[in-house]
């Protein structure tokens, strides 16, 4: 069976990932460090599929652009397709949308890493 090379990921946008709500000023409205986070999230998602067992990835670059404000109560999606592995390295192009249209663009690294047994830490 082949290994997907897209996954989606929504959330909707509530009280706690608005711009206001991480100081900045600004409306209630989606910020950008939690359309990141929703980015890497499906980033990271999509590289489970991608990984033998015991191993892990860590974000290590991200490029991103927030195109639209998406209000609180819409959904919003990220979009991850896998671009290419180069030995540990995993390369992501991610788009967003939210109900009304494109919202946020970018591309992701990814690194992997063994995955630490906590009992040994």
């Amino acid at each position: 069976m082949e290994k997907p090379t897209q996954h989606s990921l929504t959330w909707t946008v509530d009280d706690t990932m608005t711009a206001k709500r991480i100081g900045t000023a600004g409306a209630q409205i989606l910020s950008t460090p939690n359309m990141l986070a929703l980015m890497e999230a499906c980033a990271l998602e999509l590289a489970k599929e991608h990984l033998d067992e015991g191993m892990t990835t860590v974000g290590a670059e991200a490029h991103v652009r927030h195109l639209a404000p998406t209000p609180v109560g819409m959904k919003v999606t990220a979009t991850a397709t896998l671009r290419s592995i180069e030995r540990r390295k995993m390369w992501f192009d991610i788009e967003v949308h939210d109900e009304k249209g494109k919202c946020g663009e970018g591309s992701h690294l990814r690194i992997m890493v063994p995955q630490k047994d906590r009992s040994q830490s």
